[in-house]
């Protein structure tokens, strides 16, 4: 990109610092073993110190437990294996994936979303590829190896530039992350390291698995339109004056038809899924179901089909996807089946290395008291700067941003940050919700500009793939203006939903009691 080579000069070397530092951070897991050290320590060396700060609910001084005195840590090594079986994230973030990988690795989500995008107009091709992009957040890592590159060999055919269509998968698949109207494993995966946050201040809060749902729902129209607007009037543009196409011509991608044996069966998958809706309908309708609490509510904590969430997502990914891996081939037998969901476990290595510390560290964090202590300190000072409950989430918002910069990982860095704003934003009457909802967008808008997203390199051999000069700083400054006004519109969203009153999922929005 010659033309932009000028522009981006500043820009590449402050990312060129950005990875410089970011490199230096330890792995996730070897972090959270540092942290679980550092809690350790700070418990021993200030167990000692009295604070004047009042625990909101139990009216007592708060103090700080050695956790290496002889019977704290007898209690942890006793209970080591408890903590890692008990961390809330983990169960729920494996069985949906079982179900979400079968469908993957059969070709049901992919099938689906060539499907979607082949019957789409030209002139709405880049909201339905963005919204593609969006929905392909349940299959996890799906839209960065199908999405992303699709989107360049869409636009390519359509005549438009094929750059523009990578930055507009790009944007929907990573800028969007947390805006999706389909529950997926995400959903849980953070719901499970808020409450467990939470439960440092109040043992007995309880969060639904789908806290964020309309909230997300409603955002994945936001991130539509600025990411439609942006793409047709600001990117390609652009594009179409600084980038030529370069590519080898021979290397140019084909959009392969859907085979008449895979369509018939991702309808025959699609049916079943219907079917499985209708009857989750029926049976949430009737008189006396037993899937609402003993009231009769639906959408309560303690009702079965809202504790049900996980289940019915593996369920409604997993038959379908077995349904159209038998009749397209894809399954020969119960062993590919297996397989399926063998390979997805075995993807999930890495997260279970991570979740062992990690609920290791979120329990010695809470037994120490350092988190309580954090949180009445820190709101504390933030009363005393007496900012509005809106500047508040801005500020958190682009100090996640800013953060995800250099931790990349969505489910690492709430576990490293929810046990000090969850609880310290609740002393100041925010509900959970609400403070993970503000992470959830602080959290995504940086991904598409930071190099240090793991998928960022395969993004930019993707655009090489048609303009050969295209490096970091080239793709950088083809996002930039996606997360800074995804960061203005999609926060002032976020604020607007929240105060004018419209629920941020099911059982959200309450005002957690002031301290």
């Amino acid at each position: 990109m010659s033309g932009s080579q000028e522009s981006s000069t500043l820009l590449n070397r402050i990312l060129d610092k950005v990875e410089k530092v970011g490199n230096k951070l330890p792995d996730p897991a070897v972090m959270f073993f540092g942290l679980l050290i550092i809690v350790w320590i700070f418990s021993f060396l200030l167990s000692g110190v009295q604070f004047d700060a009042i625990h909101p609910l139990t009216g007592e001084n708060v103090g700080i437990n050695n956790l290496l005195a002889g019977d704290e840590m007898a209690d942890f090594l006793a209970n080591m294996v408890g903590t890692f079986m008990g961390f809330a994230p983990l169960g729920v973030v494996l069985v949906a994936m079982l179900g979400v990988g079968v469908a993957e690795r059969s070709g049901f989500i992919n099938v689906a979303i060539k499907l979607m995008l082949n019957v789409t107009p030209k002139l709405l091709l880049t909201p339905v590829l963005i919204l593609v992009a969006i929905v392909s957040h349940t299959a996890v890592d799906a839209g960065y190896v199908l999405v992303i590159p699709l989107g360049g060999v869409i636009f390519f055919a359509a005549g438009r530039h094929p750059l523009a269509g990578i930055a507009a998968a790009f944007a929907g698949v990573s800028g969007g992350f947390s805006a999706n109207f389909v529950p997926s494993a995400i959903d849980p995966l953070l719901q499970g390291f808020t409450q467990s946050a939470a439960q440092i201040l109040d043992p007995a809060i309880q969060l639904n698995p789908l806290n964020n749902y309309f909230f997300t729902a409603a955002s994945s129209i936001v991130v539509v339109l600025v990411g439609w607007y942006l793409t047709d009037r600001v990117i390609e543009p652009r594009l179409q004056k600084n980038a030529t196409i370069d590519g080898d011509q021979e290397d140019m991608p084909v959009l392969d038809d859907v085979t008449p044996r895979d369509r018939k069966a991702f309808y025959a998958g699609v049916l079943t899924m219907v079917v499985g809706l209708v009857a989750l309908y029926f049976a949430a309708t009737t008189e006396n179901t037993p899937l609402a609490d003993p009231t009769g509510e639906l959408a309560s904590f303690t009702a079965p089909l809202m504790q049900m969430i996980v289940p019915l997502i593996f369920l409604l990914f997993i038959i379908p996807g077995i349904v159209h891996g038998f009749i397209s081939g894809s399954f020969k037998n119960s062993q590919d089946v297996i397989g399926a969901m063998t390979k997805s476990m075995s993807d999930m290595s890495y997260y279970m290395v991570m979740a062992f510390f990690c609920a290791l560290f979120i329990k010695a964090f809470g037994d120490s008291n350092l988190g309580t202590l954090l949180s009445i300190k820190g709101a504390q000072f933030l009363s005393s700067l007496q900012l509005t409950g809106g500047v508040t989430m801005v500020g958190m918002i682009i100090l996640v941003a800013f953060i995800n910069l250099f931790v990349g990982s969505a489910s690492a860095k709430w576990a490293l940050i929810s046990p000090i704003f969850v609880p310290m934003l609740m002393q100041l009457g925010y509900s959970p919700d609400l403070t993970q909802a503000a992470y959830r967008v602080g959290d995504s808008i940086s991904n598409i500009i930071t190099p240090l997203l793991p998928y960022f390199p395969l993004v930019v051999l993707y655009c090489q793939r048609y303009v050969k000069g295209t490096g970091i700083g080239s793709l950088v400054a083809m996002m930039l203006p996606f997360t800074f006004s995804l960061l203005i519109i999609w926060s002032a969203f976020l604020i607007i939903y929240w105060m004018i009153g419209i629920p941020l999922g099911f059982q959200s929005n309450y005002m957690y009691p002031a301290g």
